[in-house]
Formats: structure tokens, C-alpha cells, sequence
């Protein structure tokens, strides 16, 4: 199985640039709760054993390897909310996330490797998209880490006031379990009014 390495981060260093900052989002597809984005910078000299896509680790695994790059990097995340993806698209929600995570760094990055093939415009560094990033590049695959682990935490919360949905399993995704809850217990102001089934369900009401 191949796995993420520092390829791509090292390219940069030697280019000359210091602070590389990996930039990965979750959180597209859900039909609830926040696009989130995150961007790391690795220390070249403490990078967490094990890091890897955040789909193809375990909680578990995810939650430890979380506090592991807490402890070692320069982290930053974003959450954009539900009211704005519905006003500017997730597409547009989506990379507002990543710029805002980057310029969130305590430490400015001086170069971004940013999963998928799209960037957010006019940004103040260089940069290079890499699709399947998560997968490729150390960074990008511990901010994957970053950006899931916050949002799951962040939907598990929202479960607490929104019992039924079932997000803290399935962090507002269209599992049966979500779409017959919105069936049976209706849309909440989490869910994103834009998305086709919630708009169906809001449009068949008011008809």
C-alpha cells in the first residue's frame, strides 16, 4: 500500500522555502453541519508515526495521531457554516475554509501543498494543488487528520442538541439512518437548505 510521504515538502525546502503547510477540507457531501478545512505545518524533525489519509484510519487512530500533531505543528482549522454554503456554494465554501485555515497559522506558511485541483484565488504564497493529496503528501494528510477529527467532534456535539439524525456516527453524511430521521423529525437550521434533499423536503412542504 503506498503511503504519504515528504516528496512534495521536500521539493519546496529545497527551493528554499521554510514554513510548507499542507491544506486538506471535509465535509462536501454531508447534507448538515460545516465544510471544514485545516492546514499543518510539519516539524521536518518530530512528524507523528502513522500518518495517512483520514478515511483510512480508524477514530481511534485519527484521535491519537490529533493530539500527536497538536503537540508537534503549527495547526490551523476553519469551520464555514451551513448559511454560507448555502449562500456562496460548497465549491466556494470550501476553499473560503482553506484560506481561512492558512491565514489562521500562528506561523505564516511560505509555501501550500493543497489537496484536489483547485485553489482558493489570490492567495499571498505559492503554492501546488496535488490530487489525492491526502494520500501523497505528509501534510496534506495531517491536516486531513486535523480537519476531520475537529468537524467529527463538532457534529458529535450537535447530535447532543439534534438527537435522531444519528451524526454522531455519520457526521451529518445522507446515511438511511439521517434521511429517515429528516423524513420523520423534519430539517433542522444545521442542514444545509441548498443541497437537493433538503430543498426537496422543505419545497414539498410549503407547496
Amino acid at each position: 500500500m503506498n503511503c504519504p510521504d515528504l516528496f512534495n515538502e521536500t521539493e519546496a525546502w529545497q527551493a528554499g522555502f521554510q514554513q510548507v503547510a499542507g491544506v486538506d477540507e471535509v465535509g462536501r457531501g454531508p447534507l448538515a453541519g460545516p465544510v471544514t478545512a485545516a492546514a499543518v505545518i510539519l516539524n521536518p524533525k518530530a512528524i507523528p508515526d502513522g500518518l495517512n489519509d483520514s478515511k483510512k484510519l480508524s477514530a481511534k487512530r485519527r484521535e491519537s495521531l490529533f493530539e500527536q500533531i497538536q503537540a508537534t505543528s503549527i495547526v490551523s482549522y476553519a469551520h464555514i457554516s451551513e448559511s454560507v454554503i448555502d449562500d456562496i456554494n460548497i465549491l466556494n465554501a470550501s476553499l473560503l475554509a482553506m484560506r481561512t485555515a492558512v491565514a489562521g497559522l500562528s506561523t505564516a506558511a511560505d509555501f501550500l501543498l493543497i489537496d484536489g485541483n483547485r485553489a482558493p484565488a489570490h492567495l499571498p504564497m505559492p503554492y501546488r494543488t496535488i490530487i489525492k493529496g491526502d494520500a501523497k503528501s505528509l501534510s496534506i494528510a495531517a491536516a486531513s487528520i486535523i480537519a476531520k477529527t475537529v468537524r467529527d467532534r463538532l457534529m458529535s456535539d450537535l447530535a447532543a442538541s439534534f438527537p435522531g439524525y444519528g451524526w454522531e456516527k455519520n457526521a451529518g453524511y445522507p446515511s438511511a439512518e439521517h434521511k429517515s430521521a429528516l423524513l420523520r423529525l423534519g430539517v433542522t437550521p444545521h442542514h444545509r437548505v441548498s443541497f437537493k434533499p433538503i430543498h426537496n423536503i422543505l419545497y414539498s412542504k410549503n407547496k
